[in-house]
């Protein structure tokens, strides 16, 4: 029996890497809390309905060195059959009409891996897509996005009134810019206006001396 189960682990480490066709799964990816209860799907409706589903393990990244443990065997006409040092206590699987489900009672992490279900065919082995189990202590929590608040623009008022206004009032500063900027203002008018009576009277002059 030992032996048979080498040569099915070898197998099923060499289909794994080649096979294409596949069971789905559910889910694919499972993040648990450690001592907590995980159910993993395997969907095989067109499958016999006395087909033998092997549950296996691979507690390393797919490679020619993973390594795949063996975990049960689902026979609807026998009682499951489980691999070494695994038993009842740990996992239990069911069929239901269109699936098998394995159960694992209380993970712990060093329960983390890739779980498949796999199916014996004439000749092809064919898997599931595979469930990434993660155990943890404590399951992470997302944070609320915080909310940016744009401030709100404050006018600036030049003059009291009697009604009560909000905002800060103008500063010496603005006040300063604005007499400033009035100033200029009536400087260049004052050029523009001074250079025209200049240009007229030195016209009178011109057109005094032609016609003498």
């Amino acid at each position: 029996m030992r032996l048979w189960l080498c040569l099915l682990l070898a197998a099923a480490q060499v289909a794994a890497l080649h096979s294409p066709m596949v069971y789905q799964q559910s889910p694919l990816f499972e993040v648990a809390q450690n001592n907590t209860q995980v159910d993993i799907a395997c969907e095989v409706k067109s499958s016999p309905a006395n087909t033998r589903i092997y549950w296996l393990r691979r507690l390393q990244a797919p490679s020619t060195n993973s390594h795949y443990e063996f975990l049960a065997i689902w026979n609807p006409t026998e009682q499951p059959v489980y691999g070494k040092n695994v038993g009842p206590e740990e996992l239990t699987v069911k069929q239901t009409s269109t699936q098998t489900i394995l159960s694992l009672k209380s993970v712990k992490p060093a329960d983390s891996g890739v779980y498949f279900c796999m199916t014996i065919g004439t000749p092809e082995l064919t898997f599931g897509k595979g469930t990434q189990l993660t155990v943890v202590d404590v399951l992470p929590t997302t944070a609320q996005p915080t909310k940016k608040t744009t401030p709100k623009k404050r006018k600036c008022r030049s003059f009291p009134t009697p009604v009560t206004q909000k905002g800060p009032p103008c500063g010496p500063l603005t006040l300063g810019l604005l007499v400033t900027g009035a100033a200029i203002l009536l400087v260049s008018l004052a050029v523009s206006i001074r250079l025209y009576c200049l240009r007229r009277r030195a016209r009178l002059r011109f057109m005094k001396k032609f016609y003498k």
